[in-house]
């Protein structure tokens, strides 16, 4: 149970706090470079998990369940840490909106269809918004470490990049989910 791949997607949960904590202070250059440096290797543990656990044929419920709710909490938690320290702000926060509400709808429709035995796998388009939203905070968080503008700059073109491609996507899950509800 205690596999490899589960073992990263754990480290994913345990990092949460520390990350956090990196990112409590805005204006602490060192704590976001910190912060940048687990958050791409937290990052990074998000492709690695699936991929061992396919690749060693270890893929496994523990696996299945924890999984989503890693990247739930990790996506979560940055998110009100960038906008609580101001590194998203204004209209930015709406991209960031779209993207929390669509994690919550998703999660709590795939539990809806579990109920059913309906599986909603992860599409394609799905796995490039997970890839962009990456890049997006971690340009974010990188720029708090730099103090560069055009770091930001592509931080916050790609979280609406992001949210755009959460809108879709989260719209083409509802699309599949509507069909199972009475």
């Amino acid at each position: 149970m205690l596999t490899l791949p589960n073992l990263l997607t754990l480290s994913r949960i345990v990092a949460v706090p520390l990350l956090v904590w990196l990112l409590w202070w805005p204006g602490w250059t060192t704590g976001y470079a910190v912060a940048f440096v687990l958050y791409s290797v937290v990052a990074i543990t998000d492709y690695l998990d699936g991929y061992l656990a396919r690749a060693q044929g270890t893929v496994s419920k523990l696996g299945i369940f924890l999984d989503p709710i890693a990247d739930k909490i990790m996506v979560a938690s940055v998110i009100l840490m960038l906008v609580g320290t101001g590194d998203i702000a204004g209209w930015h926060k709406i991209a960031a909106l779209v993207i929390l509400l669509r994690e919550i709808a998703v999660s709590g429709l795939r539990e809806f269809l579990a109920g059913l035995r309906v599986s909603l796998p992860v599409s394609r388009l799905a796995k490039w918004k997970t890839t962009l939203q990456l890049v997006a905070f971690g340009a974010l968080i990188l720029a708090g470490a730099a103090a560069a503008g055009w770091i930001k700059t592509v931080g916050l073109g790609a979280l609406w990049g992001a949210a755009v491609l959460t809108a879709i996507t989260g719209w083409d899950y509802l699309r599949v989910g509507l069909k199972h509800m009475d």
